[in-house]
């Protein structure tokens, strides 16, 4: 029967090959799902309570629903999937896999079958030989193409791929009369060469990085004359208007690539098709097309499902795509608050070992907590949540540079709200009762496996460090009367540092001197104010250690004067680590924020702020909520 069987395909081939009656048509779905961020479950580690609001196994069955509705498909993975929540922290550092082991969240998508998956920047976090195991074991294969190994000869001519940089998969598909064919499908994985900056203390003389658009021109032919029908560039890179080599988010640039047909995009935790990008020259968000391609960014943590439907027509020996549309499908409604789909149980039973261990973890105590911390209100006054970091930073440097040539230097903290909602969502805000402070509740305050570091800062690129934070808010005109939105939401709250040990004044009247690139576009525009150490104007010249961490002290988030050659401490502990022994010592924690900052106030304006409508009960002196939206955020005004 298997012969018979065997023999009936090789001749419906040959006769599909040879040009059978009928048009030759084959509709083909890809499927994209995009940092996951080790979310496998509906599962809230650091509340520690379930949630319908993302999480794997509720993506599991939007994606066996696709399936169901399309006889061809493909799944990729984009990346940011082992890194992202205590589970990953837990396998990675805790407990580590055992050689040969499957990554958890690979034993969950091996149920699905994935053809392939490319890196994100987030899966460097953990060191190189941590993701070579995790390959090793991974159910499907993985690709990255401008990832490459550093022979420190000086000569990139003769640079080797870190990893596989692409794939030619033969794919068996069926035309719309039912006919099998062999498609031959291209995937090339691409990455932000930045994780080069980004993870310096893992990759430093291991690993170096090219240009992403560069990267594809270069393989893209070598993929058509090996015989690809179709290319899918998946591209761990966010959809920008414009583009400059070497930029992180280039997805838009690989559009205009002769060869590529499908762009699966990922890395800013967005939509595509959606608002955010209705500006972008290009794009159809109607029928999410950028330049005439397809291009799906699937959003964050397993919340929706990128879907691309394509169409092929046979054209002598070849395949072209003749039309194609791309959308996203949620496992939430935002405005009614459910779940539109159920979880597959399939997907808890598969990680149910690393998820009780994990729970063990984050439930273990480190001190007591005398009042609650949250982050609510971080973007507008000085914070508890941000303060904490700061203080265990500052504590942690002063130790390790008590025996150097750094010991008299006054030392500073740089520290960000990273939950401050945003792209995260309504939800995504610190929010510690008092009580018990647990493992979770620290990782709740600090997300990232960072490493703690410290760079020497003159008092003038001080300034200007606190003037690239203050991007994070909108330019007020202090003439208008109806409430104008603060918080400039392009700008990742991550890179909102608030420096303690020095005091200043934050004038939002005034322009941002950097835009978004970190380009100097206001030179004469100064909304720093009043910034003071030990009660005095910082004299210029005069020189501060800073404490921070790895991502930022090696020139992440383009900050002025932080390049990764200023650094004097570069520890291999964990920041997490640092904020452990901190409370540890502490025994009972009484969360305070010493106000060193604040914004200047500007008399007669109304400020927007947008937070969870948990923040009303939090609520400033002269802050009064204004609505609740559909999305989950509330609405407050701010009067000075």
């Amino acid at each position: 029967m298997k012969k018979h069987n065997s023999l009936a395909l090789m001749a419906a081939l040959l006769l599909g090959g040879l040009g059978a009656a009928g048009a030759q048509t084959v509709n083909l779905r890809i499927l994209e799902t995009t940092d996951l961020h080790a979310n496998a479950l509906g599962y809230d580690y650091y509340q520690d309570k379930p949630t319908g609001e993302f999480g794997f196994e509720y993506t599991a069955t939007l994606i066996k629903q696709a399936r169901e509705e399309m006889r061809n498909t493909l799944l990729y993975d984009n990346g940011d999937l082992i890194q992202g929540t205590p589970l990953g922290d837990y396998v990675a550092k805790v407990k580590p896999l055992e050689p040969g082991q499957m990554h958890p969240m690979h034993a969950a998508m091996a149920l699905l079958k994935y053809d392939a998956g490319n890196l994100g920047n987030h899966e460097f976090n953990y060191g190189l030989p941590f993701l070579k195991q995790v390959i090793a074991a991974a159910p499907m294969p993985i690709v990255s193409a401008n990832t490459y190994l550093e022979d420190g000869d000086g000569n990139p001519a003769n640079d080797k791929n870190a990893f596989t940089p692409y794939l030619i998969q033969r794919k068996l598909v069926y035309d719309t009369y039912g006919r099998p064919y062999y498609l031959n499908v291209g995937v090339i994985g691409l990455v932000p060469p930045q994780i080069v900056d980004w993870d310096k203390v893992n990759l430093d003389g291991k690993l170096t990085t090219r240009d992403i658009v560069e990267t594809a021109r270069k393989f893209v032919p070598e993929m058509k004359a090996r015989g690809a029908d179709i290319i899918v560039a998946v591209a761990h890179s966010g959809i920008a208007a414009d583009y400059q080599p070497g930029q992180e988010n280039a997805a838009t640039e690989l559009t205009k690539i002769d060869g590529i047909d499908v762009v699966l995009s990922g890395h800013s935790h967005q939509e595509f098709p959606g608002p955010v990008y209705k500006d972008i020259p290009g794009a159809d968000i109607t029928n999410g097309t950028i330049n005439g391609k397809p291009v799906v960014m699937a959003s964050f943590w397993g919340s929706d499902l990128g879907i691309v439907d394509l169409t092929l027509a046979r054209q002598g020996n070849n395949w072209k795509v003749t039309g194609g549309k791309a959308a996203v499908r949620p496992i939430w409604d935002k405005a009614a608050k459910k779940n539109l789909v159920t979880p597959d149980p399939a997907i808890a039973e598969a990680v149910k070992a690393a998820h009780e261990g994990t729970l063990a973890y984050v439930r273990g105590k480190v001190a007591e907590l005398a009042t609650p911390i949250n982050s609510y209100w971080a973007l507008v006054q000085d914070d508890p949540s941000v303060q904490l970091v700061a203080s265990a930073q500052i504590a942690y440097v002063k130790a390790a540079l008590a025996d150097t040539q750094y010991k008299d230097l006054p030392v500073l903290s740089a520290a960000a709200p990273f939950k401050a909602g945003g792209r995260g969502g309504a939800s995504y805000y610190t929010d510690i009762p008092a009580g018990t402070l647990a493992i979770k509740n620290v990782a709740d305050l600090y997300v990232y496996p960072n490493t703690v570091q410290a760079v020497e800062v003159t008092g003038a690129q001080l300034q200007e460090w606190l003037e690239r934070s203050a991007g994070q808010f909108n330019q007020i005109d202090p003439k208008k009367t109806e409430p104008q939105p603060l918080v400039n939401d392009a700008f990742p709250t991550y890179n909102f540092d608030v420096i303690d040990g020095v005091t200043y004044e934050i004038d939002v009247s005034q322009p941002s001197r950097y835009d978004m690139d970190a380009k100097l576009v206001n030179p004469d525009a100064h909304r720093i104010k009043n910034l003071m150490f030990g009660g005095k104007a910082i004299d210029p010249a005069q020189k501060f250690v800073v404490a921070t961490n790895n991502y930022r002290a090696s020139g992440g988030g383009k900050f002025p004067g932080l390049d990764g050659k200023n650094i004097v401490l570069e520890s291999p502990d964990e920041t997490r680590q640092a904020l452990i022994a901190y409370f540890t010592e502490q025994k009972t924690v009484n969360p305070t924020a010493d106000g060193n900052w604040k914004l200047t106030p500007i008399p007669g304006a109304t400020l927007l702020y947008v937070s969870s409508p948990n923040a009303q009960k939090f609520a400033p002196a002269g802050a009064t909520l204004l609505k609740t939206r559909d999305d989950g955020f509330a609405e407050y005004t701010i009067k000075f």
